[in-house]
C-alpha cells in the first residue's frame, strides 16, 4: 500500500524516478512530453541564491555547501565525500565540460595497465543521443580543432566561450609545439554568469541559471509539463522486490516513512549511492542485493585521475577570470610508452589566491602571488574497471573502496604536460593528485552489458534481474573513458528514456 505524500502527489505515478542530477533529471525532460505521470524524488532542497554562492573562502576554506555525511574508506577512516544532494545534483558544482566520449571508447583498448573491456553499444548507436543532449544542455563549443573529436551530425549550438587574452595566449603558445588546442565545449552563458559576479563557475554553486546544470536546463524542461512532479527532501531508503518486479520504494521525508509505487522505477541517485541502495536493498527473493545476481553491484567502481597543474613565471601576469575554455587531446588516443593513451588536458577552472591558500595551506600573501603569475589546468587520465574498486556497506555505512588503476600513465601525461608548459614560457610547474578519496568523476558499479552473468543493467538500462527497473547514471559507465562523463550520462538517458517509452511502463 502507497502511504500518504502530505499533498504533494495526488496519484500513483506512471514513472518513479529516484535523483535528479544529470540522468535523472535528463531521463524526466524526455520522457515529460509523453503524458505519462512522473514523480521525482531528490533527497535535497533546490539551492537558494546567497553571498557564499559566489565566495571562494565559503566555498574552498569553510566548506559550507559541503553536506554533513560521511563514508569510510577502505581502511574504516571516515570522510566527508562532497556529494552534493540538490536539484541537480552533483551538476550544481559541476564545470559545465560536456564532452563526448571519443569512438575508440566504446572499444577495448590497451592502455599501460590492461586493456577496458569496451561497450556493448557503439559510438554510432550514442551519436544521435550526443546530439540531442548537447542541444538540451545549450553546449558552445566549435568542431575542427581535435583530431581526435568523433563525428558530429551538425555544430554545436552555440559559439564557444571566448578566451579572455591570457588564455588565448597560452593556446597560442602550446598550439606552436604543434598541439591541437581548441575550445571546450561548455553549458554556460557566460555574460549571464559573469553579470553576478566575476568568477569562474568550476567549482562554484550555480544560482542563478546561468550554468546550464541538470536542474536549470533538463529539470526546468521536464516540470514545465503538468504531469511531472518533484518532490525535495525524500530521501529514499531502500527498495522493495518481489520476484522481477520492484514493489515499492521506501522515503524518508519530514521524519516520516513512506512508501511509493509505479510500474516503472529509474534509479538515477550517483554511481556510490546507488550502488549502496542496491545492496542495502536485499530481500528474500534478492538476497545478495538488488538487481545483484551478477555480483557485480558495487564492483569496477572507477574514478579519473585527475591532477591540478599550477605553471608560474613570476614575469608574466594571468588577468583571467573564468580561465577554463581550452583543452587538447594530442595524447589521448596514444603519447605514453609503447603508444599507449594518456588522457585530456583542460584547464581549470581559475585558481585564485583565497582558493590557493585554502587549498594549499599557503599564507594569503603568497597565494595571491603564485594564483596571479600563473596558469592552472587539469591533466586527466582513465582509470580501469576491476572487481575489487567497490562500493560496500557496512553496518549502514557506505564503505568506497577505490582501487585506483593506471597510475604511470597518468604520470608520463602529467610529465608530458610539464614540459610543454616549460617550453612555453612558465618555469615552474607544479603539480597536485586530486585526493583518492573525493568521488569527482564516479562511476561503474552497475555497469552495462549484454551478460547477465558479468553486468547489471543491459544495453536499454534496464536491470537484467527486474521487468521494470532501469538505471541512469554514471553507474551503467563499462568504463570511464578519459574525459568528463556528464554528456555521455545524459545521452544514455536520453536513449534510455527512447527505450521505456517504446517498451511501454505498464510491461
Amino acid at each position: 500500500m502507497r502511504l500518504p505524500l502530505h499533498g504533494a502527489i495526488l496519484m500513483q505515478p506512471d514513472i518513479l524516478i529516484l535523483g535528479s542530477g544529470m540522468g535523472g533529471a535528463t531521463l524526466a525532460s524526455a520522457l515529460a512530453s509523453s503524458g505519462c505521470r512522473i514523480v521525482i524524488l531528490e533527497r535535497g532542497e533546490r539551492l537558494a541564491d546567497s553571498p557564499e554562492a559566489r565566495d571562494p573562502v565559503a566555498i574552498f576554506g569553510r566548506g559550507h555547501f559541503r553536506p554533513d555525511e560521511t563514508w569510510l574508506d577502505a581502511q574504516g577512516r571516515a570522510f566527508n565525500p562532497g556529494n552534493y544532494y540538490h536539484p541537480g545534483g552533483n551538476s550544481k558544482f559541476y564545470g559545465a565540460v560536456l564532452l563526448r566520449y571519443r569512438a575508440e571508447d566504446f572499444r577495448p583498448m590497451q592502455h599501460l595497465d590492461g586493456t577496458t573491456p569496451g561497450w556493448p553499444i557503439g559510438y554510432d548507436d550514442l551519436a544521435p543521443w550526443y546530439d540531442r543532449a548537447e542541444a538540451l544542455y545549450q553546449v558552445r563549443g566549435a568542431l575542427g580543432h581535435d583530431p581526435t573529436e568523433p563525428p558530429h551530425a551538425g555544430p554545436y549550438p552555440f559559439s564557444p566561450v571566448p578566451d579572455e587574452p591570457d588564455i588565448a595566449d597560452l593556446a597560442r603558445r602550446l598550439s606552436a609545439q604543434g598541439l591541437h588546442v581548441g575550445p571546450l565545449p561548455l553549458a554556460v552563458d557566460i555574460d549571464r554568469w559573469l553579470a553576478r559576479a566575476p568568477t569562474t563557475w568550476d567549482a562554484f554553486p550555480d544560482t542563478t541559471g546561468a550554468k546550464l546544470d541538470a536542474e536549470n536546463a533538463a529539470l526546468a524542461a521536464a516540470l514545465a509539463h503538468p504531469n511531472v512532479t518533484l518532490v525535495t527532501g525524500a530521501r529514499v531508503m531502500r527498495l522493495r522486490a518481489v520476484g522481477r518486479r520492484v514493489t515499492g520504494v521506501e522515503v524518508l521525508r519530514n521524519g516520516q516513512r513512506e512508501l511509493h509505487e509505479a510500474p516503472v522505477v529509474v534509479l538515477a541517485t550517483g554511481a556510490i549511492v546507488t550502488a549502496a541502495l542496491l545492496l542495502q536493498s536485499a530481500g528474500p527473493d534478492h538476497p545478495g542485493g538488488l538487481a545483484n545476481g551478477s555480483d557485480q553491484v558495487g564492483r569496477n567502481f572507477m574514478n579519473h585521475n585527475i591532477s591540478a597543474v599550477l605553471a608560474y613565471n613570476p614575469l608574466r601576469r594571468n588577468r583571467s577570470v573564468y580561465e577554463k575554455t581550452i583543452q587538447f587531446n594530442d595524447w589521448y588516443l596514444t603519447g605514453g610508452p609503447g603508444g599507449a593513451p594518456l588522457g585530456n588536458i583542460q584547464m581549470l577552472g581559475r585558481i585564485t589566491g583565497p582558493i590557493l591558500a585554502a587549498e594549499g595551506g599557503l599564507p594569503l600573501w603568497l597565494a595571491h602571488h603564485l594564483a596571479d603569475h600563473s596558469v592552472h589546468l587539469m591533466a586527466m587520465s582513465e582509470d580501469l574497471p576491476v572487481p575489487d574498486s567497490r562500493v560496500l556497506v557496512k553496518d549502514g555505512q557506505i564503505v568506497l573502496d577505490w582501487r585506483r588503476t593506471n597510475w604511470a600513465a597518468h604520470k608520463a601525461l602529467v610529465a608530458r604536460l610539464k614540459a610543454v608548459l616549460r617550453r612555453a614560457g612558465w618555469p615552474v610547474v607544479l603539480t597536485r593528485a586530486f585526493e583518492k578519496r573525493t568521488p569527482s568523476h564516479q562511476c561503474g558499479t552497475a555497469r552495462m552489458g549484454d551478460d547477465p552473468a558479468t553486468s547489471v543493467v543491459n544495453r536499454d538500462l534496464r536491470a537484467h534481474d527486474l521487468d521494470n527497473l532501469w538505471i541512469a547514471d554514471a553507474s551503467v559507465l563499462p568504463t570511464s573513458a578519459g574525459v568528463n562523463p556528464s554528456l555521455t550520462v545524459a545521452a544514455l538517458a536520453l536513449r534510455a528514456a527512447d527505450h521505456i517509452l517504446r517498451r511501454g511502463v505498464a510491461a
